[in-house]
């Protein structure tokens, strides 16, 4: 990239000279002889997969399709979720891109760029006298925490994906440790383009590659780059338990059979995979292969788009004594606990995030998700649920909130209580308190977000109650019949593998008061989904790709 290793110009987070070198690239590549059909795709996955948007939104005339796998809807949902700066991997990254966009140096740059320039590479040596104007992105990150759409809608995917008009095949993970859990997002937003295919599950960074999903993604390419009949060699599909257990370290994971592949020409296939529903959930991501932890679903489910059609906002109310209940609040009340950021810290898995010892993309991860010390957290307990409930989508807590001190950053987590006396982690949301007005071109109940811009930036009122709605991420969770929902309100951090948040208000700890009244009702409010057919049971604990479990209790 521009400004990065041997190549010359100065680096910048995917300014609009990277799209344009993208769209350089695509027709410089169509037009190569070995090239078929004169139409190349685009693969990548992360910053390979974000970049794709980018370069897809100049819309190059040769580009015949993009693949973005464990990508980003917004800069924003990732480096300031809920608008508070992530410490972790967010600014750890942006850290390491501001040391390789150095000039190639026994102290900076990439390595591989400097053994080039010892060794004779003159045109790679040449190329390091821009590097040093590179725009520095930490200030840059420092400078805009508040939302300046002409600032960051530019970084935001979901501002321009509606001019892509290539074929689109997107895959991401709800509990992404690096990018986060909110990509499917973007769903409803690639309007541009009539072909567009999302598979959306739980897992890890690594799991937009999983088996099922590869199958899928080989089939698209194929059908829309290749333009042939997708048929996956016998000596590529044997390959498969090598290249699972060299990434994730886990042994014998076959690909499993695909339809599309059967189909006996292209036409057929064509005919059969544009039949297939755009959006596709695959549940209990785990559970599905002869081990807990392998990357295969349960089972999985289409839909026609997202938000899902006829879903439905379920409210639990926060009630008396730790309960959520499906009515409102009769009497008034009010629970208080003391915010501490220092009460769950969250574990350094210094990167690894690989098939190596503690790595999150193994089997079976050492998360450390602990319970809250006494006094850090609220937490409320419903009902064992009557039937298995799928919630798929975003959500929110909606809580009136009241300290005595002008700002809180709040952190709410989302799990399930078993009935075989086990939990699991589904999702988390944040918000500072600052950030409480909705974005007017995206608030919604099942799909807030806040604008946290500097004229919203206002405290909390001294001694009143202030109502907050603290967006979710996005979630694809079967809740099985006898279980229970549990939200838990905190200080941020603890919960996340990779995520933190260093730079929280306020500075030291506060008791931060949450009513629960008739005229200040708090409450949960997950997307219900109907009719969601559920052919398995309890998924194994632990066992669930990017979702610990604990015993409850």
């Amino acid at each position: 990239m521009r400004g990065t290793g041997c190549s010359g110009g100065a680096f910048d987070y995917f300014e609009p000279l990277q799209g344009l070198d993208g769209y350089d690239v695509v027709e410089t590549v169509a037009r190569q002889p070995w090239v078929a059909h004169h139409r190349p795709g685009m693969f990548g996955i992360s910053y390979g997969g974000i970049s794709q948007l980018f370069v897809a939104r100049t819309d190059p005339p040769s580009l015949a399709a993009i693949t973005p796998l464990s990508v980003i809807d917004n800069t924003a949902t990732t480096l300031y979720p809920g608008g508070i700066l992530n410490t972790g991997f967010a600014l750890s990254w942006a850290k390491d891109r501001v040391h390789d966009a150095k000039p190639a140096s026994a102290t900076g740059g990439q390595p591989w760029a400097l053994d080039r320039i010892r060794h004779g590479d003159r045109t790679c040596k040449a190329n390091q006298a821009q590097h040093d104007q590179a725009v520095d992105l930490l200030s840059k990150i420092r400078s805009n925490r508040f939302y300046v759409p002409k600032v960051a809608d530019p970084l935001a995917p979901i501002s321009f994906v509606d001019h892509i008009r290539s074929p689109v095949f997107l895959a991401c993970q709800f509990t992404d440790e690096q990018t986060g859990g909110h990509c499917p997002d973007l769903a409803e937003h690639f309007t541009g383009t009539r072909r567009k295919w999302f598979t959306f599950t739980n897992g890890t960074h690594i799991d937009s590659l999983d088996p099922t999903t590869f199958n899928r993604l080989f089939d698209f390419l194929e059908l829309y780059v290749a333009r042939r009949a997708p048929r996956l060699s016998p000596d590529v599909r044997s390959l498969a338990p090598t290249i699972f257990q060299t990434v994730m370290g886990i042994p014998d994971v076959q690909l499993p059979p695909d339809p599309i592949q059967e189909q006996p020409t292209y036409a057929d296939a064509l005919r059969a995979f544009e039949a297939q529903p755009p959006v596709r959930i695959l549940f209990d991501n785990g559970a599905g292969g002869a081990a807990p932890g392998t990357p295969l679903p349960a089972f999985e489910q289409s839909f026609a788009r997202l938000p899902i059609p006829g879903t439905r906002p379920r409210s639990w109310y926060l009630g008396a004594n730790g309960t959520l209940t499906d009515g409102a609040p009769g009497d008034a009340g009010s629970d208080r606990f003391t915010w501490d950021k220092r009460a769950r810290p969250p574990k350094d898995f210094n990167g690894n995030t690989a098939s190596g010892p503690n790595g999150l993309w193994t089997a079976t991860p050492p998360y450390d998700w602990t319970e809250h010390p006494p006094g850090t957290a609220l937490a409320y307990l419903s009902d064992p649920l009557s039937a298995d409930t799928a919630v798929i989508g975003a959500g929110v807590l909606q809580a009136w909130i009241r300290s005595s001190v002008p700002k809180v950053d709040l952190q709410v987590t989302i799990s399930e209580v078993r009935p075989d006396g086990m939990e699991t982690f589904v999702q988390s949301g944040w918000l500072r308190s600052g950030a409480r007005t909705l974005d007017p071109r995206r608030g919604s109940l099942l799909e807030p977000w806040p604008t946290f811009s500097r004229a919203d930036d206002k405290p909390l009122p001294k001694g009143r109650y202030a109502k907050l709605t603290v967006p979710l991420y996005y979630q694809g969770h079967v809740y099985r019949s006898g279980s229970r929902v549990r939200v838990s309100i905190s200080a941020p951090g603890g919960d996340q593998p990779v995520w933190a948040f260093g730079s929280t208000d306020p500075r030291g700890t506060a008791p931060v008061d949450v009513a629960r009244s008739p005229s200040m009702p708090s409450r949960l409010i997950l997307p219900d989904v109907p009719g969601v057919a559920v052919p398995t049971g309890l998924p194994p604990c632990p066992g669930l790709r990017g979702e610990p479990c604990r015993p409850f209790g």
